[in-house]
Parts: C-alpha cells; sequence; structure tokens
C-alpha cells in the first residue's frame, strides 16, 4: 500500500529539536513511562468514522519524543474490563468488503489489548478526560507488568511507521491532526491494524496481516475516506514540483549501481523543513545537499502497511533552513545498491526498473540520463543518444529524452539489435544471445507460462516441456518480433497519436511478464522464443497468442496508457492496463481477426470463473476499483485476473455499445483530452457517456459503471423465445432469465434476430431479479435468434 505512506508529502513548522536521525532512534528505542500509568474509565477516541471506547482497564503512555507522547497501551486487565472499537464502512463496496473478511458488513468488536501510535493531540484530549470519572487514577503499581510485557510490541510498531511518525515530529503536532495507528488484540477476529491518517487520499484503512504457506499478505478489509473528508474538497496532489533530472549511474562489474541524482524541486507551500521521495527498497541513500549545502537523510528500515507489497522506501530528505515556496531548489542525491541480479549466461535481471532513483508522486519530468558501464555490455535506457564513447574498460552513453516522462528505466545484456523505422517514429528490439539458465533444457520440465493476465503480475499455468527439440536462441525470432512490435506501434500511431518518446526500445527479461515504461518495454525472454506452445485448444492456445501477440501489444500500447494518461489513484490504475490490454485486442482483431481476440476474453472468462482458495470465484474478491487491494490470503491472484480480465471485459462492453466507431472516437479523445494528466474513474465514466449512440438507455453510464465497475457478479443469461401470428404480421416474444447474481444485479443483454438475406434486429434486454419479458414485431418468420452472440455482456457460459 504504498499511496498510503505517501502522506504528509512535505513537512511545515519549526522543526524539533535535535536531528533526525536523533528523532528516528528515540521512535525505535521507545518505552512505557511508568510515571504515565493510569486506571482508566469510559474514555472515548473518536476518529471520524473511527470511534474506540477505553471501557474499563489500565493505560500507560510511552515517554516522550522530540517532546511529544507518541503511543499508549490499553490494557483490560481488570475484573470486567474491556474495549470497543467500532468502524461502520460509508457504501456497499466497502462494507461488502469488510464483510468478506471478518463476516460482518460494519466492524464493531471488543477487545482486552489495544496499542495506540500517534502524533496528533491524542495525549492530551485523553488527560482532559481523566477528570470527568472518579475512578480515573494513576496506577503506578499497574506499570510494571505493561512495560514488561508490551515494550518489544511498541518498538517493532513504531519501527514500521518510524519515517511517517518523525515527518510529524520534525514539523511539531501542535495544532494539527496526525497520524492514529491502532492495533487491536481481539478474540475473534485476532490481532488487527486500524489506522487513520487525515494527509492520506483515504484517510481509515482496516485491515490484517496474515501468513498463508510461503506468503504474507496484508488484508485490506476497508479503506475509504473519512467523513469530513467526504464533505470537503480534496487536498493538494503534491506540495513540490519536480523537473530536470540529471541522473549519472556507474554500474560496476559486480553489478553495484553507484548513482548522483540531481533534480530541480520547487515547493508548493512556503516553510517545508523535510521533503519526502521514494526509492527501492534495494538501494540505500547515502548522503543529499540542496543548492550545495549539506541536507540531512532519514532512511526508513520497514513500513508495517507495505508488508508483501514489495513497494518502495519512503525517506526524508531535511534541507538546512526551511525552503521557500516559488523557488526552485538544486537538490543532489547520492545513493547505491544492487538492483540487477545474474540470470546466468549473461542474461541480467533488474529489479527496480522504475524506482532505481529517487522519485516524489510520478511526476512528469525531463530526463538527462549518463550510464557509466563495462565495455562488454550493451545497456539500453529511455532517452535519444546524444553521447556514446569508450574508455578503456568502460562504456559511457548519455541519454535524453524528448518530452516529460514520469519515470526512467533501463536495462542491460549482451544484445543483437533489429531496428525499424514505422511511422516516423524507432524501434529498436534487442535479443539476448543466450537463455537464462532457468530455461535451458531438462528432462520432462514443468515451466511456468504465463496465459492472458497482467502484464506485470502474470497469472502462471504449468505447461510441460519435452526434452527435445531444445529451445530455440532468442535471436532467431528477433526479426518477426520487431516486425511484430513495429506494426503494433503503427496500428495504435494511426489512433491515438505520437507515443510517448519518439525513440522506443523493446528488451527481454527473464521471467513471464512484460511491462511498459515510456520509451523502453520489457518483454519476458519466453516472447523471444520460437517454440512457445502451440497447442491448438484451451490454455495453450490462449498461451500462444498471448505470448506471440498479446503480450507485446499490451506493452507498446503502455506508451499510451500509462505514459501519456495516467490514472490519479490506485483505484483508477484498472483504466491503464484495461485500455492497454484492449488496445492490444484491437490489433489482434485487426491483424488476426477476430476468432483471436474471442480466444482471448473467453480464458478471461474463466479466470474469473475460476474458484479461489475461500470457494469463491476470483470476480467475486471485489470490484475491478479496489486495485491492489483485490490481492489477499483469501483470492491471491484476484488483482491481476480482475484488473486485466474484467477490465478488458468492461471496455469489450462498452465496445458494443457504443459501437466501433464511437469506441474508437472515446480512445482517442481520452488521450487527447488527458495528454499528461491523470484520468479518474469517473471522469473516464463522463467522457464515456459523451460517445454514447443517441436515445440509448442509461445514456450517463451511471448504472453500467454502478453494476460493472463499482460491482461484482457475473451472470447466467437463459433465453426462450417464441413467435406468433401470420406473416407480415408475426410477434415475437422472449425472455431472459438471470441467475447466479443477486437479486439486485442487471444487466443490458443483446438478442440478435436474423431474418432473411443476412438482415438482423436487435433487442437490448435489461435483466434483474424478476425474469426480463420482450416483444418485437417482424414481418418475416427468423432464421435464428441469439442471445449475445457477439461478446457484448461478460456472462457465464
Amino acid at each position: 500500500m504504498r499511496w498510503l505512506l505517501l502522506l504528509a508529502l512535505v513537512v511545515r513548522a519549526a522543526p524539533a529539536a535535535g536531528t533526525a536521525a536523533d528523532v528516528a532512534r528515540a521512535i525505535r528505542e521507545n518505552g512505557f513511562d511508568r510515571d504515565e500509568c493510569y486506571r482508566v474509565r469510559d474514555i472515548t477516541i473518536f476518529k471520524d468514522d473511527l470511534k474506540i471506547y477505553l471501557t474499563d482497564g489500565h493505560l500507560i503512555f510511552s515517554q516522550p519524543v522530540a517532546g511529544h507522547r507518541i503511543a499508549a497501551v490499553f490494557a483490560a486487565d481488570v475484573e470486567g474490563g474491556e474495549g470497543e472499537v467500532i468502524l461502520l464502512p460509508p457504501n456497499r463496496a466497502e462494507r461488502t468488503s469488510l464483510a468478506s473478511f471478518i463476516n460482518s458488513p460494519n466492524l464493531d468488536e471488543h477487545f482486552r489489548v489495544a496499542l495506540f501510535l500517534f502524533t496528533g493531540a491524542e495525549y492530551d484530549a485523553i488527560m482532559s478526560q481523566l477528570p470527568h470519572n472518579a475512578a480515573n487514577r494513576k496506577d503506578p503499581d499497574a506499570a510494571g507488568g505493561m512495560v514488561e510485557a508490551w515494550t518489544p510490541a511498541l518498538r517493532g510498531l513504531a519501527a514500521s511507521f518510524q519515517t511517517r511518525v518523525a515527518l510529524d515530529l520534525l514539523g511539531g503536532t501542535a495544532g494539527r491532526p496526525g497520524l492514529f495507528a491502532a492495533l487491536f488484540d481481539n478474540a475473534r477476529l485476532g490481532r488487527f491494524d486500524i489506522i487513520y491518517d487525515p494527509y492520506s487520499p483515504e484517510q481509515i484503512v482496516a485491515g490484517q496481516v496474515l501468513v498463508r504457506g510461503d506468503s504474507t499478505y496484508f488484508n485490506t478489509w476497508t479503506s475509504f475516506q473519512a467523513r469530513r473528508s467526504r464533505r470537503s474538497p480534496p487536498p493538494p496532489a503534491a506540495d513540490v514540483v519536480l523537473s530536470d533530472y540529471r541522473i549519472q549511474a556507474t554500474l560496476n562489474p559486480d553489478l553495484s549501481l553507484d548513482c548522483v541524482t540531481r533534480v530541480k524541486v520547487k515547493p508548493v507551500v512556503d516553510g517545508a523543513t523535510a521533503v519526502t521521495f521514494e526509492i527501492a527498497p534495494q538501494m540505500a541513500v547515502s548522503a543529499a545537499t540542496i543548492d550545495g549545502r549539506d541536507a540531512e537523510v532519514l532512511q526508513r528500515d520497514a513500513l508495517r502497511a507495505n508488508i508483501g507489497r514489495g513497494g518502495n522506501d519512503l525517506f526524508l530528505v531535511i534541507p538546512p533552513e526551511p525552503l521557500h515556496a516559488g523557488r526552485e531548489y538544486e537538490f543532489e542525491l547520492r545513493h547505491s545498491g544492487k538492483v540487477i541480479l545474474d540470470a546466468g549466461d549473461r542474461v541480467f535481471y533488474v529489479t527496480a526498473r522504475g524506482n532505481w532513483y529517487p522519485g516524489h508522486n510520478l511526476q512528469f519530468a525531463r530526463y538527462d540520463l549518463q550510464f557509466r558501464y563495462p565495455v562488454d555490455l550493451d545497456l539500453v535506457a529511455a532517452g535519444d543518444v546524444v553521447e556514446d564513447r569508450t574508455e578503456g574498460d568502460w562504456r559511457i552513453t548519455r541519454r535524453r529524452t524528448a518530452a516529460t516522462i514520469r519515470f526512467a528505466a533501463f536495462n542491460l545484456g549482451n544484445y543483437k539489435h533489429a531496428r525499424l523505422e514505422r511511422a516516423g517514429f524507432v524501434v529498436d528490439v534487442c535479443a539476448n544471445r543466450s537463455l537464462e539458465r532457468a530455461l535451458q533444457p531438462r528432462p520432462q520440465e514443468v515451466v511456468n507460462v504465463p496465459v492472458p493476465g497482467p502484464s506485470r503480475r502474470p497469472t502462471q499455468v504449468p505447461m510441460m516441456v519435452p526434452p527435445q527439440p531444445p529451445p530455440h536462441s532468442p535471436i532467431e525470432r528477433l526479426q518477426d518480433l520487431a516486425a511484430d512490435v513495429a506494426s503494433s506501434l503503427e496500428f495504435m500511431v494511426s489512433r491515438f497519436g505520437p507515443p510517448a518518446l519518439p525513440h522506443i526500445a523493446v528488451s527481454p527479461i527473464p521471467g513471464t511478464f512484460g511491462q511498459g515504461f515510456p520509451g523502453l518495454i520489457y518483454l519476458s525472454t519466453l516472447a523471444y522464443l520460437k517454440d512457445a506452445p502451440s497447442s491448438e485448444a484451451g490454455p495453450a492456445q490462449s498461451a500462444k497468442i498471448y505470448l506471440e501477440d498479446v503480450l507485446q501489444a499490451h506493452e507498446v500500447a503502455h506508451q499510451w496508457w500509462g505514459n501519456r494518461v495516467t490514472a490519479s489513484f490506485y483505484r483508477d490504475s484498472w483504466l491503464m492496463e484495461a485500455l492497454a490490454n484492449t488496445s492490444a485486442l484491437l490489433y489482434i482483431e485487426k491483424r488476426m481477426g477476430a476468432h483471436s481476440a474471442e480466444t482471448m476474453l473467453d480464458t478471461y472468462r474463466g479466470l474469473l470463473l475460476e474458484k479461489a482458495p475461500n470457494g469463491q470465484t476470483v470476480e467475486s474478491a471485489g470490484p475491478v476499483v479496489f486495485g491492489p487491494r483485490l490481492d489477499s490470503s483469501l483470492a491471491p491472484t484476484a488483482y491481476r485476473t480482475i484488473t486485466y480480465g474484467k477490465g478488458s471485459w468492461i471496455m469489450q462492453m462498452l465496445r458494443r455499445r457504443m459501437g466501433d466507431q464511437r469506441f474508437l472516437s472515446l480512445l482517442a479523445e481520452a488521450i487527447r483530452r488527458y495528454d499528461h494528466r491523470d484520468i479518474s474513474t469517473e471522469e473516464f465514466r463522463q467522457l464515456a457517456a459523451e460517445f454514447m449512440p443517441p436515445r440509448s438507455e442509461d445514456p450517463r453510464l451511471e448504472t453500467f459503471f454502478e453494476q460493472w465497475v463499482y460491482g461484482t457478479g457475473i451472470p447466467n443469461l437463459k433465453l426462450a423465445w417464441s413467435v406468433k401470428g401470420q406473416a407480415p404480421a408475426l410477434r415475437l416474444t422472449g425472455t431472459v432469465t438471470q441467475s447466479e447474481v443477486d437479486e439486485n444485479f442487471n444487466a443490458l443483454v443483446p438478442v440478435e434476430i436474423q431474418i432473411a438475406r443476412g438482415q438482423t434486429v436487435t433487442e437490448w434486454v435489461r435483466t434483474g431479479g424478476e425474469p426480463a419479458h420482450f416483444t418485437v414485431s417482424l414481418k418475416q418468420p427468423p432464421v435464428k435468434v441469439s442471445l449475445d452472440p457477439h461478446y457484448a455482456v461478460l456472462r457465464r457460459l
């Protein structure tokens, strides 16, 4: 949940005493204050929708850090003692999500123990309540057991939120709300977390850390805007503006990376005393300067809310004096680490592809990149080459981007190149000269091959690979792959305009996934092999289409979706993947015919209807707007299946309602209107409504989005029909019956009536909890009556 920790992007106010390192150390090593232990009764902690009642027990506070008490433990260790926590999600989707984990749409649980971490005025608020009940009193005799039992838990939780807590303390907390994190111990649910942060886009998050097998999950039970935020406008997107990245990177022979990043930073607010950045966990930031003056760096150790997510490190840069709004500062950051792995036979895997250097909120900027690397390697990156030379055992390449981009990626290997130019743009496709060890032939080995799924985290399907013949060399398919990439680029340029950058490098990466960064595409090494699975039916057929056609076209499409138009929030990220996948399917349909695209849609349907470990269908894990939250211990692959599979079906259904011409115009207008801008799901709905045919049912697409985007369910639909009367006064009556979904589910379904000489009549029928009846007048008897013959509705077959 990386977004959860990009909370207060800039801290303002007078800094607390001591250096950031001192504050961080005090947070990690904090303990309880024996003189601040109380017997309490009827104490309340209210945070908008979150209500906590400390009915009867003991409460002990932590030692001060930078002048603030930042933690407390409540223990209901007296006869009849207990606490209660209540959290009521504000909408149906969040209540359904919560119920899937705790079997209740609202959280109302009693607890015996709770650990609180806070940077706001909680200490003062609790102390002000003590005089109102005579039972409240100091009780230092109870402190000993609490200190011994709960100090390790306090230090563990504080270390997890170290940078986030330091961020608040360095700017002072007087007069403003701060972070509030609570860890509860409950007899029914076990330990669970609730986090409230007024500076997060969604201020309230409740969930639980669980281990299933070898995997650790943070199950997000519910996440939403707090009551006061729902009533007020959202905060500014960022408090600083970045521009003009200049990065000098040295790739050492041991594959470690040493970098100096210079970037211009302009604060939006006045008096900033700390600025946040994020970077890959493998990279350590060792030093920073601002306009040539030394600045302090604080890089955290761990983040509780990031468990199992593989997210970035949040770190702080503390300037020597407060920064001024509107003034441009030169930040210089030194960082190093090992983000490249050797997969064998001079095949390499870059683990930190877009976060190997410090970033801040994925802003558009220009990049000037200089790489120094061993002369026997080849390195590709975003931008056009402006300098390329050798110095002894080193090769030095410098690149500049022709336009602003949100992040810059690189790749390296021992490559053979195929360079093509199409539609005025250059494609440079690179292939490894050898295979990584994992793909070299072994007797009757099982290799994981992706079927249609996400480009970033593809679905895995085991397939048997015979020992003979051995895999072809990756370079054997290089020219064909280059032609395919150039062809898909030309197709998309004709519909969407220029890509993010005029030069696009395509490079291999070990694994079963792809990624489309501006000017640089990573493709699975499996996509380079001529001996990819080629069975005639079933998963192997779709795997073949995916590897040879969908994957590269999908990543090419990300030059527009995700790199020219971007998602506003994690709830909108599905749009970028769905639009990229739909663009790929449009290309495949044009190149190979409708059957290939429909094969992919059928495969997505099958994956959505598969059973998750909780016994429910994967699709029921949550609506597509839940994004990364969909992955949980209940449904570990739900994110990729729903985002890519259901997302593609949503676009397919819109296409069938609009017609091809209107749908393609919608995509082109989305690029034009939101170029180098974020788009939200609601903005996309409003834009799509502009392209609905006249006199459409649901012209604003509100019902469609409520059902398919913000809801769940895949119906089973059955058609029954009959014809009465004599030509030319025939009456066709029919009924569409819906099942496998709740009674509130509804869908608009086409019934196609074929008449002689190829004529057709299409009747759109709105299904619901009761059978839907319709009548059509005909002059001739129908030749065929079909329910949804052209993939207009995601339904069970």
